[in-house]
């Protein structure tokens, strides 16, 4: 099986660029490189769950599968004041997220390796960012959803973007199994946006 970006230690030869993207009114610059998702450009999806997710100032704030950091950094931006968890299984993303925070002098960030949410046993969040893995299989991405509503806070939420035609039926489904009531909250060029709120009865 070939390397993706859902591999711990990517194989892939070196190929580092700098980016820059608009993003909730900053302009942003990244580092990106092979071996992580989407090196050339922020993706349409991740734009579309930026544009859409509702960030409180204060938030504790967890972005699952963060890559080169574009969701997670935005979501610094627009709460000063809080604190965002930025994890990645893969090892390169997470050095150039990291590298990102700082080229953006963005300082509310902290990002670690980690499969799913392993390295933040026992946290919980108010908020929590996926742009999940689709290539690493349904049952990584079902994996990333039970996670996090184990490590929501009371009334806190869950922001997903999936394209329809890579399994958002299938997505809303398994959300609403766990969480009682899904919301699609954006629709843009094939992508959704749910978001799901831990409410307990």
């Amino acid at each position: 099986m070939s390397q993706h970006y859902y591999s711990q230690q990517p194989g892939a030869e070196h190929d580092r660029r700098t980016i820059s993207a608009v993003l909730r009114g900053k302009t942003f610059r990244f580092t990106s490189d092979a071996g992580v998702f989407s090196k050339g450009d922020v993706d349409y999806g991740s734009r579309a769950l930026i544009d859409a997710m509702e960030i409180p100032d204060g938030s504790a704030v967890l972005d699952v599968g963060c890559g080169y950091g574009p969701i997670g950094l935005a979501a610094a931006h627009l709460a000063p004041r809080g604190m965002v968890t930025m994890l990645d299984i893969n090892s390169r993303a997470v050095e150039l997220a990291r590298e990102n925070a700082k080229l953006n002098g963005i300082s509310n960030v902290k990002v670690m390796e980690s499969d799913i949410l392993s390295a933040v046993s026992g946290q919980t969040f108010d908020i929590i960012l996926t742009n999940p893995p689709i290539r690493a299989g349904k049952a990584v991405v079902h994996r990333i959803f039970e996670e996090a509503y184990e490590h929501l806070n009371e009334n806190g939420a869950l922001w997903v973007v999936i394209q329809k035609k890579q399994g958002a039926p299938s997505a809303a489904a398994k959300l609403e199994e766990l969480f009682g009531e899904v919301r699609e909250v954006g629709k843009d060029k094939g992508y959704r946006i749910l978001k799901a709120e831990k409410i307990t009865k």
